[in-house]
């Protein structure tokens, strides 16, 4: 890699890389509540100390796809302080704005506004956390670009080609070339790879002048075959590649030996798992580039919380140890109490002095018990560092560490993949846990109808995206295009040949992976817009309960009123033991909703709204309901799923997923 002489030439760009800093990780704990708020600022601190040109995000800058209010305002208020301001920008941009910004309606850079005031612009492409997603497609990232704080790029609106193209820099005689991907699902984008589906645009003019920076968010380390990006599938006149989404910091650039470019992940700058990766020093980077030669400046972050973590097998030490001694859990419990405070003595020693790094570290002790040794209670061990360690309700974990055999993919034990604590690092990915658990499941609750791929994606939107109706909508969607099929095929009303119909239309449909993907995009999106008309229900309603109210509050009676199914204080709730209203018959008109009248009920209730499919694909249900019967006891198995899991679903919801 090439070096930099003079850091401050007028021809050098300075540029400020991190990534996955994942605000509002842990928000509401009350020790490391305010941890990543505080290494925020720490960052954007030392792009303002060091005057760079500009910072650049590999994404995931908030933990959850919705943050809180607390979590914006944080964010806003940072980014007010540090990067507004007088101090000139010194670069341009040469490439068209319009399709470098295609989706936002303020398709140029913020800097550029002429209502704005920006010192240090900031680039991000979105992550696997913050991605788009409901009926706009928008995510957190847009809020930031919308109030001219921040530029979102690099994001991908078509899911058949993407076109990659760059934002073009120049200072002095430096020219870069900034291209971004967001998140996008890994086996998709592989896939897409594969098909040459995605293509880097170059400049028209002098494409050899340029530096060519690229910043990607998706798995760098094999999860599986499909399940990450190689490298050798980026393009080899990328000079050097910024990786997120892996939270182990190699900031350090280093070399493809393939490609011949270079490779930087910054990592993570906050513990978001008691694993090792975590456990390696956080640092971000100050990235120098003249002409085509660069210069990766190293800065460790000096508010991380420290973390330490150590491994103790308990069978190596069979001199201290012996299972049969009645007191060996004593000596247990005090070997590992050492560990702790040795471990606790280091962490005090590695504190940086620097007045907003947090007193409390992270402290994780791994005992593997294999050899006939017993678990002490962590709880009662924990009491005694509640004061000292941010983690104290899991400074221990236990695990018996057994002899890795070759085995089938498919032989997954989908219960102890559940209920391993995500501290441990591991990624679970809900559309590989649903395909193995129906893979692996009896005959009798196996899909029959109903696809694995399309119900993973479905439970993964549930759990990631909290969209509530993408399973019943997923299921709805396969049930209308397999009754549109069957009455194609014109079949007889009989199990076993509706049966094989099916079986076959089911094959055929997992053997063409696009048109499934269609079909979860399709049935996603309808989830999407009933969630939006939800919530125009809702608020309609609460405008019309409100109403009411204020007419009540006047004294006049509502006796003379006619008859509605509002749920409002002081109205009938139509619910219960017995006649307790004359509404009782319209209750449930409104799923979410609360007010909504009985004219309404007939047109917008979703509780007995038919599947909404076109009068002239409903005829196979005339003359016979056998066959509408026969596919709804088939969709039986993957509701069993859904609704009767609910430990998976809170198992899901509680993990902590890079």
């Amino acid at each position: 890699m090439s070096t930099i002489n003079s850091q401050d030439d007028e021809d050098a760009f300075k540029i400020l890389i991190a990534t996955d800093i994942h605000l509002g990780y842990l928000e509401k704990d009350p020790v490391r509540g305010n941890d990543t708020f505080v290494t925020f600022n720490e960052i954007l601190d030392h792009a303002q100390k060091n005057e760079v040109d500009f910072i650049l995000l590999g994404g995931d800058l908030f933990h959850d796809n919705k943050p809180s209010r607390k979590t914006v305002h944080s964010c806003l208020e940072s980014l007010r302080k540090y990067c507004m301001g007088d101090r000139p920008v010194q670069f341009e941009i040469l490439s068209d704005q319009a399709v470098n910004f295609h989706y936002s309606k303020f398709p140029w850079v913020n800097y550029q506004d002429r209502n704005l005031n920006i010192a240090i612009p900031i680039f991000s492409i979105h992550g696997n956390h913050d991605d788009p997603t409901g009926a706009d497609a928008l995510c957190a990232l847009d809020i930031l670009s919308c109030a001219g704080l921040l530029n979102h790029f690099g994001r991908s609106t078509s899911v058949e080609k993407i076109d990659i193209s760059p934002i073009l820099l120049r200072k002095g005689r430096t020219k870069i070339a900034l291209y971004g991907l967001g998140a996008i699902p890994d086996e998709r984008l592989y896939r897409m790879f594969v098909n040459k589906q995605v293509t880097m645009l170059r400049p028209k003019e002098d494409e050899d002048s340029w530096f060519n920076l690229f910043v990607i968010h998706q798995n760098r380390s094999k999860h599986g075959a499909t399940n990450y990006i190689p490298e050798q599938f980026l393009d080899d006149f990328i000079h050097l590649v910024v990786w997120g989404h892996e939270h182990e910091c190699k900031i350090a650039p280093s070399q493809n030996e393939q490609q011949c470019f270079f490779v930087s992940q910054p990592g993570s700058s906050v513990v978001t798992s008691l694993s090792p990766g975590e456990a390696v020093k956080k640092h971000i980077g100050l990235l120098h580039v003249k002409g085509k030669t660069m210069k990766m400046q190293k800065i460790a972050l000096e508010t991380v919380r420290t973390f330490y973590m150590e491994d103790v097998v308990l069978a190596d030490h069979r001199d201290l140890f012996n299972p049969d001694n009645p007191k060996v859990t004593q000596a247990i419990q005090a070997f590992c109490m050492e560990k702790v405070e040795s471990m606790l003595d280091n962490a005090e020693r590695e504190r940086l002095g620097n007045p907003r790094q947090p007193e409390k570290p992270l402290i994780r002790l791994r005992v593997d018990y294999a050899g006939g040794f017993e678990p002490f209670s962590v709880h009662r061990f924990s009491q005694k560092y509640m004061d000292r360690v941010a983690n104290p309700k899991d400074i221990i974990y236990f695990f018996r560490h057994r002899e890795q055999k070759e085995k089938n993919d498919n032989d997954l034990n989908f219960g102890k993949l559940v209920s391993r604590p995500a501290s441990e690092g591991m990624t679970l990915r809900v559309e590989d846990l649903v395909k193995q658990y129906f893979q692996t499941a009896e005959k009798k609750v196996q899909l029959s109808l109903l696809t694995e791929r399309g119900m993973g994606e479905a439970v993964q939107e549930f759990v990631d995206k909290e969209e509530k109706d993408a399973i019943e909508e997923l299921v709805k969607f396969q049930l209308e295009k397999t009754q549109r099929f069957l009455k194609e095929r014109r079949t007889d009303a009989e199990e076993e040949k509706i049966d094989e119909e099916v079986r076959k239309f089911r094959e055929s449909r997992k053997k063409n992976t696009e048109e499934e993907d269609e079909e979860v995009r399709e049935a996603m999106t309808r989830a999407r817009a009933l969630r939006s008309e939800d919530a125009v229900l809702i608020a309609a309603s609460s405008d019309e309960e409100l109403m009411d109210t204020g007419m009540k509050g006047t004294g006049d009676s509502d006796d003379g009123l006619p008859a509605t199914s509002s749920r409002g204080r002081g109205s009938a709730r139509g619910r219960g033991r017995g006649a307790r209203g004359q509404n009782s018959t319209t209750r449930g008109s409104s799923r979410r909703g609360r007010g909504s009248t009985s004219q309404e009920s007939a047109t917008s209730s979703r509780t007995y709204k038919p599947v909404s499919v076109p009068a002239k694909n409903m005829s196979i249900m005339d003359g016979r309901p056998s066959i509408c019967v026969c596919l709804v006891m088939k969709c039986l198995s993957c509701l069993y799923f859904y609704q009767s899991n609910s430990a998976v679903r809170d198992s899901f919801g509680s993990n902590e997923i890079e």
